[in-house]
């Protein structure tokens, strides 16, 4: 198989001095691309624009994603923080339209309108998922449903091009890839108080908490302390870990079940990447043992 260097490949496309210097782009959407790129280069017959398919999906992934960093306050922010948002939004439909210039070079008209679809259920879910929001019309588990969806949403575009018998296992780990990421994702918020609101620990509470923690936090009054108290007492990261662990699992369970033994060991590497996270705080929960 090819080796993966789509990473290093997105980086000219993504990797500019006016960006890094006035602004912070997302983390590139690896574990998914590594997924997708380690499926189109195994099937039957490797696929020939499999790199180039990878690196397409990746730049609308960045695309989008540097675009839900938009804050959309509309009060007054400082000058290098109205740069920092225009630039996202410059930098963000640049992304997009570079992998349509990409595909209709190589003459893959076809990809461009499955992609394009693909962004398009993306933003159709984006709008769900917020108005749900907004309207206090979710928990914890719908949250982290929904957030699934939307990590993995554009991926499905591909599925019609891989081998039949390759469809349910793609979609099963898709799934599962999402699932670690959307899960790891919540981990890493769940460390940063300020960041507690409308997160799957605030669905959590909202759901599991006393009336008064419900108030206080449907009234958007609770201080930094009171979210660092909340995290605690409902073991939000002991929560989060054992979920994280057991979607790891279930990738390693599924590719297991391949015949190539190539193919499993990439993806069995895909699901370790995400296990790295836990040891420090599986140290922890054993030193305060």
């Amino acid at each position: 198989m090819k080796p993966y260097k789509v990473p290093e490949i997105a980086k000219k496309y993504v990797e500019y001095d006016m960006i890094q210097t006035y602004t912070e782009l997302p983390d590139f959407p690896d574990s998914r691309i590594r997924l997708l790129f380690t499926f189109l280069a195994n099937q039957r017959t490797p696929l020939l624009h499999s790199e180039l398919y990878s690196l397409a999906a990746s730049l609308v992934q960045i695309g989008m994603d540097t675009h839900d960093m938009i804050d959309s306050d509309s009060g007054h922010v400082p000058e290098r923080e109205m740069r920092s948002r225009q630039l996202r939004v410059l930098a963000g439909d640049y992304f997009s339209s570079r992998f349509y210039h990409l595909l209709s070079q190589a003459g893959q008209v076809d990809m461009v309108r499955r992609i394009s679809d693909g962004v398009c259920e993306v933003n159709k879910l984006k709008v769900n998922f917020y108005m749900r929001m907004k309207q206090l019309k979710m928990n914890a588990e719908d949250y982290l449903t929904q957030c699934i969806q939307l990590k993995t949403e554009l991926f499905h575009a591909f599925t019609g091009i891989l081998d039949e018998k390759m469809v349910r296992v793609w979609q099963e780990l898709l799934h599962g890839v999402g699932q670690c990421e959307v899960v790891l994702d919540e981990l890493t918020r769940s460390e940063k108080p300020e960041q507690f609101s409308e997160s799957w620990a605030y669905w959590h509470v909202l759901s599991e908490g006393t009336e008064e923690e419900k108030r206080v936090l449907m009234n958007k009054t609770g201080e930094t302390s009171f979210v660092s108290s909340l995290l605690t007492k409902y073991d939000i990261r002991g929560q989060l870990a054992q979920k994280l662990q057991q979607s790891v699992s279930q990738i390693q369970a599924v590719a297991s079940r391949l015949e190539s033994d190539k193919l499993v060991r990439e993806l069995m590497q895909i699901g370790e990447t995400f296990v790295r996270p836990l040891m420090p705080a599986a140290s922890a929960l054993n030193e305060r043992r």
